[in-house]
């Protein structure tokens, strides 16, 4: 008997041949887990809007705004009115996923964009659209608003998405 320790042989083959198996049997299961995933649906309903925005028009104690339609593959999320005191509320997704919520109220520019802006918003440029003045608000978190005030009235308009985006929104409003 040798009073040497067993040792096995080394050998490139060997190493190769061992990486050949390890590599195929990290393939498989990857392979397997890809067969095995679902991948759900998005949980977002698209709900119809045009309803609520007639009904909101003849009950508000202003003049309620919504698009005639939405862009191609936009989808409207979110809808909802408060009779007294009069709130409009509708909320999109873009084709790019990004949300443009349209709020108006008889509440102060300042509440408005403290709730949905944030407290600590920016104060823009000022923007004319269909010559009308909206203030331009942001936030560190990439949330971007055009506010204004008449009538008593303030409507804000926030979105995730680019501000050309924002500004294309508004124009469709009616």
């Amino acid at each position: 008997m040798s009073e040497q320790a067993g040792r096995y042989q080394r050998s490139a083959a060997g190493m190769i041949g061992a990486m050949l198996i390890l590599v195929a049997a990290v393939v498989g299961f990857v392979l397997l887990r890809d067969l095995n995933r679902h991948v759900p649906g998005s949980p977002v309903q698209p709900v119809d809007y045009a309803g609520t925005a007639a009904y909101a028009q003849e009950r508000a104690s202003f003049d309620v705004l919504a698009p005639d339609e939405l862009p191609e593959g936009w989808k409207a999320t979110t809808v909802g009115f408060v009779a007294d005191p009069s709130r409009w509320h509708l909320g999109v997704l873009t084709d790019q996923d990004k949300y443009v919520g349209l709020e108006q109220a008889r509440s102060s520019v300042a509440s408005m964009v403290s709730t949905y802006v944030d407290p600590e918003a920016t104060r823009g440029k000022q923007v004319t659209i269909d010559g009308e003045a909206w203030v331009l608000r942001s936030d560190s978190g990439g949330d971007t608003a055009l506010v204004r005030h008449a009538r008593g009235v303030t409507t804000l308009v926030v979105t995730t998405a680019d501000e050309d985006v924002l500004v294309d929104y508004i124009k469709s409003l009616r």
